[in-house]
């Protein structure tokens, strides 16, 4: 039983971290840049 619920909460987190990316990627974010640009040296797409 223990078991089960250690694995739920780790997928739980899984999920919820899956769909905190997700949000940045439509919000125009990515995991290299975060959209910064003075952060990466102005090497980034965004205007």
């Amino acid at each position: 039983m223990g078991t089960l619920i250690v694995i739920a909460v780790l997928v739980l987190i899984v999920g919820l971290i899956i769909r905190g990316m997700v949000k940045d990627k439509r919000n125009g974010k990515s995991i290299q840049c975060g959209g910064d640009c003075s952060h990466c040296g102005g090497h980034c797409s965004h205007s």
